[in-house]
């Protein structure tokens, strides 16, 4: 009996021994994650930053903390914040960080996520309080930007880096809505009134271009009626010219071959036309007289002539 509970009391104390060494040993070696790094204080000063991989901390004697080096996010509340012209707005953002420095975010602060909380509201308010309200609705990056700086430049003693900061939303107060909608309803109506009035003055001009170019053409259409029926009269003129210069060719070429008894006849025959008229008043040719000397001329000269033969004729005896 005594044997039996002997061998039971060495089981047990080999089973607490075996724990105990396991105990140890995962005191003693740590597996840190690429993503963490353990800031190791030994007898309670700072024994410098480990990992990642394999980490031996003797226990009793070292203390580890955690810190995560990735980069993470604070969702920040919604705030009441004052503008400058004195307009209560509620704002809330996200701020982005990374520990770049392990040991000032382990050593200098007691929970650097709390105190980055806290001095993100408290500058987000000192920020707002400078601009106005139509500046903090219309100027969102460039209060982004300010609150990143403001951010980046407290929180560097506590080892972070401040990467973004990004206002989620900006909730006015309720009457301040009510005049922005009429605001933006009254810009909607100026500018459709804008764009009506541009397109009937377009339209106005247009029309007035239309009617430009109309009254244009029909200048050019009555200037080349009027070239194309001068043109026309010139040439018509042009052809009667040549047909009168023809016929006086003409007339004078036969005129050539008319004897003076001839013109005289056609001068009696025209006399005897005006003669036969009802008419009593006659219109005499200036011609007349020499037309009479030289029809008697001619008719002396034809007697004459009749005469001479028989003057010639030797008589019967």
């Amino acid at each position: 009996m005594d044997e039996l509970l002997g061998g039971q009391a060495s089981l047990i104390l080999l089973v607490v021994g075996i724990l105990l060494l396991f105990w140890l040993l995962s005191r003693l070696i740590r597996i840190v994650p690429e993503t963490e790094r353990l800031v190791v204080l030994s007898l309670g000063r700072y024994a410098g930053t480990r990992g990642p991989g394999v980490v031996i901390v003797i226990p009793a004697i070292e203390q580890a903390r955690k810190v995560d080096v990735r980069e993470r996010f604070l969702d920040i509340p919604s705030q009441t914040a004052i503008t400058k012209d004195n307009a209560p707005i509620a704002i809330d953002f996200l701020v982005y960080y990374r520990v770049v420095e392990p040991k000032l975010a382990a050593l200098t602060v007691e929970n650097v996520v709390s105190a980055t909380v806290n001095i993100a509201t408290t500058t987000l308010r000192a920020v707002i309080g400078d601009i106005s309200l139509d500046d903090v609705l219309a100027k969102r990056d460039q209060i982004n930007d300010t609150l990143r700086i403001k951010l980046d430049e407290v929180t560097e003693r506590w080892g972070m880096k401040i990467t973004t900061v990004e206002i989620r939303e900006i909730q006015p107060p309720r009457d301040v809505q009510d005049a922005m909608n009429r605001q933006m309803t009254a810009e909607r109506e100026r500018r459709a009134t804008v764009t009506r009035a541009s397109g009937e003055r377009e339209a106005a001009i247009a029309v007035a271009e239309g009617e430009k170019q109309a009254a244009i053409l029909r200048s050019e259409g009555v200037k080349l009626s009027a070239v194309l029926e001068a043109d026309g009269e010139r040439e018509a003129q042009y052809l009667r010219a040549q047909g009168f210069a023809m016929a006086l060719k003409a007339i004078s070429t036969q005129a050539k071959d008319v004897d003076t008894n001839t013109l005289a006849l056609q001068y009696l025959d025209a006399l005897r036309v005006v003669g036969s008229s009802p008419s009593t008043k006659f219109i005499l040719p200036m011609e007349l007289t020499s037309l009479a000397q030289q029809l008697i001329g001619t008719m002396t000269n034809n007697n004459n002539n009749n005469q001479t033969p028989r003057e010639n004729t030797p008589s019967g005896d």
